[in-house]
């Protein structure tokens, strides 16, 4: 069934459990997204993000994705990650999205409030909630970031904005990390004990498991993953192929490889269960 971010996160919120975020590009992964969902019983968010849509356009994916939402047996969101321009926003909601993102994070915490603002008032009008970011969550391959999320500025934001879901920058980026991460959990804690609003990491994959679950405790409830989707459909594919299966059957062992990824995480993130 077709949910909001409001349908889900404020119960793993309460009850101290996160839903995944699953970049879906193409119907490979919807496909393995989906089935991996319903065989654990878990909510789940799926969808793509704007810097993905040269690898998927919006036109094409954004169908079959909100159908297989709707047809699903659990709840899903349809999630528009990282939309960095109003006219791209506003597609996803044309095209059905149940939920986006508008990531300002790169502009000042005033012009990215205004600019929240507005599409707050819009998105709401479609029954669509929407995620924003303060701080800032970098890429993996450079510097660590220091721009990170204060409880002042997401006090600040989530009280100016009312945006329903808040992706803080505690230490994580986006990517393959070239060295180990270190996590801010006094930061997290701090933000969690100052605001109501569902908080979301960013950059998780390649974390460890230890990571994920003190994040998790600390207040996150959505948790972003995409880089580990794609090593494993990478692989499946590409041993399917050495095995000396033909095309059709590896696209099969890509499926199986995602869909098996996608169960792992569902289960340390503790949403199994939860529809």
């Amino acid at each position: 069934m077709l949910v909001n971010l409001n349908d889900i996160l404020k119960d793993a919120q309460k009850n101290r459990y996160a839903v995944g975020l699953f970049n879906t590009i193409d119907t490979d992964m919807l496909q393995a997204a989906i089935e991996a969902a319903e065989i654990l019983s878990s909510p789940i968010i799926i969808g793509t993000a704007e810097i993905l849509l040269p690898y998927g356009e919006l036109k094409l994916i954004a169908p079959s994705v909100v159908a297989a939402a709707k047809r699903a047996k659990v709840p899903v969101v349809v999630h528009y990650d990282h939309g960095l321009t109003f006219s791209r926003c506003m597609e996803a909601l044309q095209c059905g999205f149940s939920s986006i993102m508008y990531d300002g994070s790169t502009s000042s915490l005033e012009n990215n409030i205004e600019a929240t603002r507005q599409i707050v008032k819009i998105a709401h009008a479609f029954g669509c909630s929407v995620e924003a970011e303060i701080g800032h969550v970098g890429d993996a391959d450079a510097a660590p970031s220091s721009r990170l999320t204060t409880a002042e500025d997401a006090y600040h934001f989530t009280s100016a904005t009312g945006a329903d879901a808040l992706a803080v920058a505690i230490g994580t980026a986006h990517g393959v990390y070239q060295r180990k991460p270190k996590l801010d959990f006094e930061r997290l804690n701090e933000i969690r004990s100052t605001v109501e609003t569902p908080l979301v990491l960013h950059g998780g994959s390649g974390l460890s498991d230890n990571d994920f679950r003190r994040c998790i405790e600390g207040g996150i409830a959505k948790v972003n993953i995409f880089t580990d989707l794609t090593l494993a459909a990478a692989s499946g594919f590409s041993n399917g192929i050495s095995s000396g299966l033909n095309y059709m059957k590896a696209r099969n062992c890509k499926v199986e490889s995602v869909r098996a990824e996608i169960m792992r995480y569902i289960r340390l993130f503790g949403s199994e269960n939860r529809a």
